[in-house]
């Protein structure tokens, strides 16, 4: 059984769409928050699963918030730590604790749009087509080799939040896709890409519904 330790800033709906999920050979050991009012706590709490709100504004550094995350997330012995929204830049020593065993969700088709706003600006760039990409966290924010991708159309009457919304029905089920093939020893790390082991692809397209 692999421990997966989910880190959220909010709602946290990617990570009740992963507990939700209820991935064969893994169990969610412990949800922790950089918000201690984040509401996706009191949901992980409700379901019994162990909970921690750790206020980065009361840490002197980022580095003194990032070491005592670290230490509350290896009390759970994670095989896996899952981002998901959680809104915070890690330092590369964090990272680098974690190669290999952490994933992100991005609301964009990476390496386009890295950072806010992606939706905004995917439109404004006349983008016709826009997504999410899971892929595996490093140093440098919003890159890392991609496990994953789904793909959405945009249409002429979107807006940032129109569009935000139809991304994010596919976060829902791309990413408790991926963590399920992590679980599965089916992800591997070479040259700095992704690559299945055995017969499944390393990376997932979901189709583009005719415009």
């Amino acid at each position: 059984m692999k421990n997966i330790v989910i880190l959220i800033s909010g709602r946290g709906s990617n990570m009740q769409a992963i507990v939700d999920a209820a991935i064969p050979g893994a169990r969610v050991a412990a949800v922790i928050a950089n918000r201690p009012d984040a509401a996706g706590l009191a949901w992980a709490a409700e379901r019994g699963i162990a909970v921690l709100g750790l206020d980065h504004k009361q840490y002197a550094s980022r580095e003194a918030f990032d070491d005592s995350l670290a230490a509350a997330i290896d009390a759970h012995a994670p095989d896996l730590v899952v981002l998901a929204g959680f809104m915070r830049i890690l330092t590369p020593a964090f990272t680098a604790r974690y190669e290999g065993r952490m994933l992100n969700i991005h609301p964009s088709l990476l390496p386009s749009f890295p950072g806010l706003h992606t939706h905004q600006r995917a439109i404004d760039m006349g983008c016709k087509v826009a997504g999410c990409s899971v892929h595996f966290v490093t140093a440098e924010l919003d890159h890392g080799p991609i496990v994953a991708q789904a793909v959405v159309p945009v249409l002429d009457d979107d807006t940032a939040d129109s569009l935000a919304a139809r991304v994010l029905t596919q976060e829902h089920q791309l990413y408790p896709a991926a963590v399920r093939r992590f679980v599965a020893g089916e992800l591997g790390i070479r040259d700095g890409r992704v690559g299945g082991v055995g017969a499944t692809a390393a990376t997932q397209s979901l189709q583009v519904p005719a415009l």
